[in-house]
């Protein structure tokens, strides 16, 4: 039987799959310390989990509105202009089954046939096949010197450009936009009529002197264009939960809703209410864990800066380290040569049992991700047997 085109044209998602791998390793009784976790390793929140509990006591287990039920997109709203100085309405936010449906529901309400996308590399591996889903053409911006600038965007548009993707902080690199690299997209959007998808999942998990703007506040011609992406998954370590949400002009929205409202229904009503009492309710679980994340990124990038054949941009955001090991391609370990990243982390895994997340799915295939969303124990092992690894490396 024929398979469509459209799900032929689709990269399985690598990050799954390696964590897929490790676990499956694990369940055969091989010890694996796994770097490729996107998820908190933290429990949700207990006030979080009791909300969820008091929902199902109090039968809350029926349709909800398409877009989210009112009190949640009340406390969106309040949230965005709490931490973002930005004024939305109810009718401007769309709650979704996580924020990558609300990435598919974007893609799929701005884009016909051939439209074109771009996308700055590195970018999270679902980003160019949700593109293609939607019919439309991904379309990659590769940084010069790690910086967005106008004249490079402007070098990729074309008639057919709809819209500009933006990850702030990043998922794989931890990169966090600065104020000039903002402006320069919203330079060029404004130039060219571009709608400004702005993932901002990874907003409370920064580092340093790190500081993340959401482009929507920069004027309120920019907000016009810009739909913000956000969610609980990562600051409120509620991954499995399923909630994320958009925020813009009230037609796209609307657009948005039509699309879901057959595609899924609302968002799990159980769920909602624990989104709600984790944006309502205290938020001090946020900053612990952030503390701790912080800890583990000090920790893997003193041990990375140590090794041999692997280099790295400081991670400013989220819980990833992006390892280039351009300098490990075209060795040898135990008569293997290393063509790439996918080679390095398949010998990793195998002979040392680290699971890390090789590029080529985010764009450059000569790095590895490597997630410190694990214990310190774990981290201390897992770089233990990483540079051994790389030592044995002709």
């Amino acid at each position: 039987m024929k398979l469509s085109r459209k799900a032929m044209g689709i990269t399985p998602s690598p990050t799954l799959a390696i964590d897929a791998r490790a676990k499956q390793m694990k369940k055969e009784g091989i010890d694996i310390i796994g770097f490729g976790a996107g998820e908190p390793d933290f429990d949700t929140p207990l006030h979080i989990r009791e909300a969820a509990e008091a929902a199902i006591r109090e039968g809350f287990t029926r349709y909800t509105a398409v877009s989210g039920i009112p009190e949640l997109k009340e406390a969106i709203c309040a949230k965005l202009w709490r931490d973002n100085g930005l004024h939305y309405t109810p009718d401007q936010v769309v709650v979704s089954n996580g924020a990558k449906h609300s990435l598919a529901n974007i893609f799929t309400a701005i884009l016909d046939p051939g439209d074109e996308v771009l996308i700055p590399v590195p970018y999270w591996v679902s980003y160019p096949e949700q593109v293609k889903l939607a019919d439309g053409v991904p379309v990659f911006v590769d940084p010069e010197q790690g910086a967005l600038t106008v004249d490079l965007l402007h070098k990729q548009v074309t008639p057919r450009t709809r819209a500009i993707v933006i990850n702030s902080p990043g998922n794989p690199s931890g990169q966090v936009y600065s104020r000039a690299e903002l402006a320069a997209v919203a330079e060029c959007a404004v130039k060219n009529d571009l709608w400004i998808v702005a993932d901002e999942v990874y907003e409370k998990l920064l580092y340093g002197t790190a500081e993340h703007v959401s482009i929507a506040s920069l004027s309120d011609e920019i907000k016009a264009r810009t739909v913000i992406v956000n969610g609980v998954s990562k600051a409120y370590a509620m991954t499995g939960w399923r909630i994320g949400y958009t925020a813009s002009e009230p037609k796209l929205a609307v657009a948005m809703d039509s699309i879901q409202s057959h595609l899924t229904s609302n968002p799990n009503s159980i769920a909602q209410k624990a989104a709600l009492a984790a944006l309502q309710g205290p938020q001090e679980c946020v900053e612990e864990m952030r503390r701790v994340f912080d800890e583990r990124r000090i920790y893997m990038c003193e041990r990375i800066s140590q090794m041999p054949l692997l280099s790295y941009r400081e991670p400013q955001g989220a819980f990833y380290l992006f390892a280039d090991a351009t300098q490990a391609c075209g060795r040898s370990f135990r008569g293997s040569v290393i063509k790439d990243a996918d080679d390095l982390a398949a010998l990793l895994l195998e002979h040392y049992r680290v699971a890390a997340v090789p590029g080529r799915g985010f764009g450059a295939p000569n790095c590895l991700r490597l997630s410190y969303a694990t214990y310190m124990e774990n981290i201390r092992e897992g770089m233990d047997r990483l540079a051994a690894f790389l030592h044995e490396l002709q």
